[in-house]
């Protein structure tokens, strides 16, 4: 049985990643506000990873940083506290829990980080300019990380489109916005949850040994093929 710390963990894609964890026997400790509303194998932590103080844990064979933005608005309408906000969530949050959980990761005979990028990290896209900025530097630290970590350490990171979650329902508000969503995807749909998850999980078992370093671009083929 591996343990694992999963930032965020009780809704949309983390959600999804505690399950299979579960599934396949790993026990999983769950940070986020909210508690899971679903049964898992493992312990929640009641908690918001910026402000409060990280609880102590053994040996940790990985670290899913789960938790992001979604902050959508023209330039000149962002604020600082937009750019500030959105990099204190996607960038700040990750340093301090790998930061801190470092020790625990170096105990396992091998340890994996898997962060979240974005496709507006890989393609300029309208409106992304706050989201964009984050996670780019979400993708560089994650290749700095994977340089100074290794062997013992892999770190890698996924960079989704848009995903149908909790966080994007805002965005996916009605059947209409969602039709337009898939005509522009070739493989006509939108990622699910557990599509991702299955790709995180995947990150974190040995049977991704030979891979750290990278950004796994999941989108349905948005940004690769012409539509």
């Amino acid at each position: 049985m591996k343990k694992f710390l999963i930032i965020g963990g009780s809704k949309g894609i983390t959600k999804e990643v505690v399950q299979q964890l579960s599934a396949q026997g790993d026990f999983c400790y769950v940070v986020s506000r909210t508690a899971p509303d679903f049964p898992f194998n493992g312990t929640h932590f009641a908690l918001n990873v910026l402000t409060d103080e990280l609880p102590t844990l053994d040996i940790l064979d990985g670290i899913v940083y789960g938790i992001g933005t979604i902050n959508l608005k023209p330039f000149n309408r962002l604020s600082m506290d937009d750019f500030a906000q959105d990099w204190q969530v996607n960038v700040m949050g990750a340093v301090k829990v790998v930061q801190h959980y470092l020790p625990q990761l170096k105990l396992a005979s091998q340890g994996s980080v898997v962060m979240f990028s974005s496709v507006a990290a890989q393609r300029g896209m309208p409106f992304h300019a706050s989201i964009g900025a984050a996670k780019g530097a979400v993708e560089g630290l994650v290749k700095s990380l994977a340089a100074e970590l290794a062997p013992k350490i892999r770190v890698n990171a996924i960079a989704p489109s848009i995903v149908d979650t909790p966080l994007a329902a805002g965005i996916l508000r009605n059947d209409s916005i969602k039709e337009n969503m898939v005509a522009k995807h070739p493989l006509k749909r939108i990622l699910q949850p557990e599509d991702v998850a299955k790709t995180v999980v995947f990150l974190l078992n040995d049977s991704s040994n030979g891979i750290t370093g990278q950004i796994f671009i999941q989108d349905n083929g948005l940004i690769s093929i012409s539509n």
